[in-house]
């Protein structure tokens, strides 16, 4: 008998490499966000982007999605990341009202704003995989994973924005 050409993929994996995609895709849209010259405008339009792409991913590994729970995790997960970050993610984006130097903020924004996407796209990714639910999401539980998740999206970030 003759085996077939075309290599079988793992469903796992086509839902893991569908997700990819979708945080991958989110991440450009939350750095395009990011330069929203409007403090705070800003940061409302990126965190509709990060509950646009859990809408996403939980359609990916059937979960039911529910916007309350993922404002509110969103929320913890961000929260969770070291103070100084957060501060000056907070700070940057005022600082773009400010003339003249509102230019640094506009500069450094979507680097904050594609690091946050990231992780939590990859911290949703993990869960769901796991047969996780917004139900019994613990930001507790993922804190420094999340933070290390934070600190490699700063790093694809920057290597998106300097290319």
């Amino acid at each position: 008998m003759e085996e077939s050409k075309n290599p079988t993929v793992e469903p796992d994996q086509l839902k893991l490499d569908l997700a990819g995609k979708v945080v991958k895709k989110y991440m450009y849209w939350s750095m395009g966000a990011g330069l929203i010259p409007v403090p705070v405008l800003d940061m409302a339009t990126v965190s509709g982007v990060q509950l646009k792409m859990l809408s996403e991913i939980s359609k990916i590994y059937d979960v039911k999605f529910s916007e309350n729970a993922g404002k509110s995790i969103i929320a913890a997960l961000l929260g969770s990341i070291t103070a100084g970050a957060l501060t000056r993610s907070t700070l940057t984006s005022f600082i773009k009202s400010i003339p003249i130097i509102g230019f640094l903020g506009s500069l450094s924004m979507p680097i904050y704003s594609g690091a946050a996407t990231w992780a939590i796209g990859k911290v949703f990714i993990q869960h769901f995989a796991t047969g996780g639910t917004f139900l019994n999401f613990d930001p507790q539980k993922v804190k420094d994973y999340f933070a290390d998740l934070y600190k490699q999206g700063q790093t694809v970030a920057e290597n998106i924005k300097s290319a």
